[in-house]
């Protein structure tokens, strides 16, 4: 039986996507256990914890230098050399071919899939509540660790439309900024749409509430 601990170490995933995963996974594990409507919990978990695997490929290396310690710079650029050579350049498929890889169904690859930012309205609109606790659990964990939804978003959205090219107008970063605004309204409704059918309360899910659980998830088995 795989452990996260063992499909971290033989994909050579960064301490700092584990441990997003892993708080993540924790998030959707604290909301399935207080949920009142029929949720298939495990596949929520193992959705989340294994949701960015693929996300060394877009990451910028030096963007949290403190990320690559131990190992350092050239390491890590070597690793993302290796994924883009077995797997391509785009880190959502990436995690879904290692999520076939290690086993894992085929429902919770169409979870993972649908995780994202840019997921937030199909989930909205969508009647899967495992679609909408992962893509939820995923919007509340930053870098650093678990933050309110509009902490999380508001944070997105600087590093969001930093990416826009702007023409001398602004056209395209006022299309960006619109977008993002829209994005943030969808998952305030589907917060409240959740946490209705929920026994605990958003502000119930903070870095205390996590931490207990992430240690537990280290060793949940996956397959």
């Amino acid at each position: 039986m795989k452990t996260p601990r063992e499909v971290y170490a033989a994909y050579k995933t960064m301490s700092a996507l584990q441990l997003h995963q892993l708080r993540v996974a924790a998030v959707g594990k604290l909301i399935c256990d207080g949920f009142t409507k029929s949720i298939n919990t495990r596949d929520v978990v193992l959705a989340c914890l294994f949701h960015d695997m693929g996300n060394i490929l877009k990451f910028n290396l030096t963007y949290f230098p403190e990320f690559l310690k131990p190992q350092g710079l050239e390491f890590w650029e070597t690793v993302k050399a290796e994924y883009k050579e077995k797997y391509g350049a785009d880190q959502h498929e990436a995690s879904k071919q290692i999520a076939r890889e290690i086993g894992l169904s085929g429902a919770v690859v169409e979870i993972i899939d649908a995780i994202g930012f840019s997921n937030v309205e199909p989930a909205l609109a969508g009647n899967s509540f495992e679609n909408k606790i992962c893509v939820y659990a995923d919007s509340r964990v930053g870098p650093h660790g678990v933050l309110t939804l509009m902490e999380r978003f508001a944070d997105g959205r600087k590093r969001y439309l930093a990416r826009g090219v702007t023409n001398d107008h602004g056209k395209e970063i006022t299309v960006q900024r619109d977008t993002f605004e829209a994005l943030t309204e969808s998952a305030q409704k589907m917060e409240k749409q959740i946490f209705a059918s929920a026994k605990i309360k958003p502000e119930d899910i903070n870095d205390t509430s996590v931490a207990l659980l992430v240690e537990e998830l280290w060793e949940y088995p996956v397959a």
